[in-house]
This record gives structure tokens, C-alpha cells and sequence, in this order.
């Protein structure tokens, strides 16, 4: 039989670069697994249930609540989002480690309930160079950088309370880092 896997909470402040880490992570390493969301928000086209997340009905995911078939969850724009346990228990008694890539409170709700759990935050190298980032998307308006950027000043205050935080100055290093934590907890 194989070992449990490791329940990892990632998170980071807003537009530190958490999804292009966690896709090379996953490309590197295949005993990592992302777990996937649930949602009683309608799919957008191209989107598959079980894939970009679980598609339930508010009174599904209201009876998940009630069963407490959830790590966290929390309601956003009168929809609700949550990381079902089922199936990331399922992979992790698989033996994958299996990383809830979620906001910064939900990743403080699961570090409360699963001790247990590795927690990582990823850092940008400073404020500058996450401006920087953001404004060279050029896929958002001034006010919406500006949104992200004080929210990222206050994310980055929660830091502290993680196992470990990583600064992604650069995505193959970051990643390296990210591969030692989960080789020192196995």
C-alpha cells in the first residue's frame, strides 16, 4: 500500500504568479495533484464539471455543508465555492500530494482544522517588481491594478501564520524550492 500523500495549502498574494507555479510544479512532479473546486455557479463555455471544478446546486452544496463534505468554503458574488473533502482524501490515500491552491483565508480555515497540513505562501521579490508583473499583462485597468496591489499588501501580512513562504523571483527556482519542502515532509 502506498503512504499517504501530503495535504499542502498554497496560497500568496494576489498576482505573485501561484497558477504559473503550480503548472510547472505539476508537469514536474506527478505525484502532485491540484484539487479541484466545487461551485453552485453556472459552467462558462469550454468548462467541464470535475475538470475546471464540480458543478453542484446550491442545495447540493448546502447538504455538503451540512455533512461537513468540505475543507472550506465560502460564498462569493451569491455563489458558493469550496474544496470538496471526498476527492481530495481519495487522492491523497492514493499516495499523491495533493495542493489546495486557495485564497488566503480559506488557507487559514484548513490550516486551523488539519494542523497537519504543509502550508506554503508565495512572496513576490518585492512590491515594485509585483507592479511590474501586473501592469505588464496589460490585461486590467488602473483601478483593478490598484485593487490587487493593496490587496496583495494586505495578503502579504498573513505570511507569518504559514509553514514556509517561497519568493518567486524566478518560477524554476521557486518551483526547486517547492519540490525540496514536499521531499522534506515525505
Amino acid at each position: 500500500m502506498k503512504d499517504k500523500g501530503l495535504l499542502i495549502v498554497f496560497t500568496g498574494a494576489s498576482g505573485v504568479g501561484k497558477g504559473t507555479i503550480m503548472k510547472k510544479l505539476l508537469e514536474l512532479d506527478k505525484t502532485c495533484k491540484l484539487s479541484v473546486s466545487a461551485t453552485t455557479r453556472q459552467p462558462r463555455p469550454g468548462e467541464i464539471d470535475g475538470r475546471e471544478y464540480f458543478f453542484l446546486t446550491k442545495e447540493e452544496f448546502e447538504k455538503e455543508i451540512s455533512n461537513d463534505g468540505f475543507f472550506e468554503y465560502a460564498k462569493y458574488c451569491d455563489n458558493y465555492y469550496g474544496t470538496p473533502k471526498s476527492a481530495v482524501e481519495k487522492m491523497l490515500n492514493e499516495g499523491f500530494n495533493v495542493f489546495l491552491e486557495i485564497e488566503v483565508q480559506g488557507g487559514l480555515q484548513v490550516m486551523e482544522k488539519y494542523p497537519e497540513c504543509i502550508s506554503i505562501f508565495v512572496l513576490p521579490p518585492s512590491m515594485e517588481e509585483l507592479e511590474k508583473r501586473l501592469r505588464g499583462r496589460a490585461t486590467e485597468t488602473e483601478e483593478v491594478i490598484n485593487k490587487r496591489l493593496n490587496a496583495a499588501l494586505t495578503e502579504i501580512n498573513f505570511a507569518e501564520k504559514y509553514s514556509y513562504s517561497v519568493v518567486n523571483d524566478d518560477v524554476d527556482t521557486a518551483v526547486k524550492e517547492i519540490l525540496d519542502i514536499i521531499s522534506k515532509n515525505r
